[in-house]
């Protein structure tokens, strides 16, 4: 019998992926994908700083793990890797990375479809 839970997910991402996304290219050094993603976001808090908390939101980018691909080989996000995201005639590049004692991207659903890559704003051409 199928995992119900399973199936359903997967055509709730599928759904999402459908009429969700938008194009954006993925780079590490010569290599790129132009893969869909959706935009999200997420926000950290670190009290490391006491007595003041500090606050880190990351715009982050919901890809297939599938759709990653570099160089023929499927791969997983790193820090230092870069998203463009093209609005019009402007190219907003993202670089892949999280705040101090965070990891810069997880699985973004219980059965490790989806990649949730979290970045920071680096660059605009």
């Amino acid at each position: 019998m199928p995992n119900l839970l399973e199936t359903g997910a997967a055509w709730l991402a599928d759904k999402r992926h459908e009429h969700l996304t938008t194009s954006v290219t993925y780079r590490r050094g010569g290599n790129s994908v132009t893969l869909q993603a959706t935009i999200g976001r997420s926000e950290f808090a670190s009290d490391s700083a006491e007595p003041i908390i500090e606050t880190w939101q990351a715009r982050d980018y919901i890809i297939r793990v599938i759709d990653l691909v570099l160089a023929g080989a499927a791969t997983t996000p790193e820090r230092g890797d870069t998203i463009d995201e093209t609005q019009g005639a402007i190219v907003y590049q993202y670089e892949v990375m999280a705040p101090p004692g965070q990891t810069p991207w997880r699985y973004a659903d219980d059965f490790r479809r989806e990649f949730r890559i979290h970045t920071k704003h680096v660059g605009t051409t």
